[in-house]
């Protein structure tokens, strides 16, 4: 089943009460929180309500934890292989 990947990318602060209270419904709490939602109505209409602070995206499942956080380490773009010495 189809989800929202919501990711909140500027911050509630100084904005309107009721605004900060969409942001805590949709379980963003800080920047750069990431939270995934199932497609419905409900949560489609709190997002737009704040739609210039997240980005969303649709991603085929909901991720857990553990899967969301092995997609963002980066490739460090070398391997450091162990090195046997043969002195004689």
């Amino acid at each position: 089943m189809s989800a929202f990947r919501v990711t909140l990318q500027r911050s509630g602060i100084g904005l309107p009460k009721k605004t900060n209270a969409v942001l805590k419904y949709l379980g963003l709490t800080h920047r750069g929180a990431v939270r995934y939602t199932d497609i419905t109505p409900s949560y489609a209409t709190q997002i737009l309500r704040v739609k210039e602070l997240v980005k969303v995206d649709i991603v085929p499942r909901r991720l857990t934890r553990q899967e969301h956080n092995a997609t963002l380490k980066t490739n460090s773009g070398y391997v450091v292989e162990k090195q046997t010495s043969e002195r004689k």
